[in-house]
């Protein structure tokens, strides 16, 4: 069994009076596909993006059993007024939830909310997980300005307490340092990287012990990073006791891979050797199959990489289907 935890959805169309900076989507001459323009952002979205009877047909196709929807990450634009983003988020969500509710056994929904204003946020999650949706999506940064920062806090709290899961999908963003042609390689690794330590640092993991949040991509670099953070908390390497004296930054903790071991991350990092790696420092029960379909094909068969990491078969069955439903917070459901 295979469940995709990251693969993504757009609404077949918008409602004809709404906002003029929501997005179109508009017909595409002799075929299925359709259109997404949404300020500079010009995307041709096959039918699987809207249509669920197209994605079933496509998931049995890679052997896929079932998907964890999210919206295509572009829709989530925190530069838009708070109201017109709130309509558009309520307007996703809607189509989310329907789209899931054709075959429940195959699917679960990730909702979206402005998090370009907390307190608006916050209070919607309420209605997201009346409309039957498991949990939010959210960019890496919001305009900028780190997921880490304090006032995300009461969000990720409420997600907390509502039972709602958070997936964190690193949203590229132009900068100085790295041509654009970089934004889909380079950046998204950073991008990924520094929300996740960002979790840590700003104090989120600690005050949120029972969120659940996962990362797109393994959080990029964070793999890398961490070690590292975990030497200047311990004063020792290969994760040996710390030895406070020694630390640089050492405090009570737990401790920076601690924290790590209590994210989710999904796999999709394009090679064997990384996914042993992660499997070895973050623990085979933190990673889930991603994939972008349909933004990006899948593995032909699903998880075929995955597959030839050399897992026990408990722990690769843990990766292909039931971290997928821990990190969801419900049981797999029953064919």
């Amino acid at each position: 069994m295979l469940a995709d935890a990251h693969a993504h959805l757009l609404p077949r169309d918008y409602p004809a009076d709404a906002p003029a900076c929501f997005p179109r989507m508009e017909p595409v001459d002799g075929e299925s596909a359709r259109m997404l323009l949404f300020g500079s952002l010009k995307f041709k979205a096959r039918d699987a993006f809207f249509d669920a009877e197209r994605r079933i047909e496509e998931m049995a196709a890679s052997g896929v059993d079932f998907e964890v929807l999210s919206p295509m990450p572009p829709l989530l634009r925190y530069d838009l007024p708070v109201a017109d983003g709130l309509a558009l988020a309520r307007h996703v969500n809607e189509f989310t939830a329907t789209l899931c509710a054709t075959d429940p056994s195959r699917f679960a929904g990730l909702g979206m909310v402005p998090l370009q204003d907390p307190d608006v946020a916050t209070a919607e999650l309420t209605a997201v997980r009346d409309a039957g949706l498991r949990g939010v999506e959210i960019a890496s940064n919001v305009v900028g300005v780190s997921i880490g920062d304090e006032r995300f806090l009461p969000f990720f709290a409420e997600a907390e307490r509502l039972g709602l899961s958070v997936f964190v999908h690193a949203m590229p963003s132009l900068n100085d340092r790295l041509p654009a042609s970089t934004m889909g390689t380079y950046v998204v690794g950073l991008e990924g990287a520094l929300a996740a330590a960002s979790l840590i640092t700003g104090g989120t993991a600690a005050k949120c012990p029972d969120l659940r949040v996962s990362f797109s991509h393994a959080a990029g670099g964070f793999g890398l990073m961490v070690p590292r953070a975990q030497y200047f908390w311990s004063g020792t390497w290969n994760e040996e006791p710390p030895v406070p004296e020694r630390a640089l930054q050492h405090d009570d903790g737990p401790s920076p891979l601690e924290y790590a071991r209590r994210f989710y991350y999904d796999s999709m990092v394009f090679d064997v050797r990384a996914v042993r790696y992660l499997v070895d420092l973050l623990g085979a029960d933190r990673l889930l199959v991603g994939s972008d379909f349909p933004a990006m094909p899948r593995e032909d068969p699903a998880g075929r990489t995955l597959r030839m990491a050399g897992l026990p078969e408990d722990e690769l069955a843990e990766v292909l289907w039931g971290n997928a439903f821990r990190f969801l917070g419900m049981a797999p459901p029953v064919s």
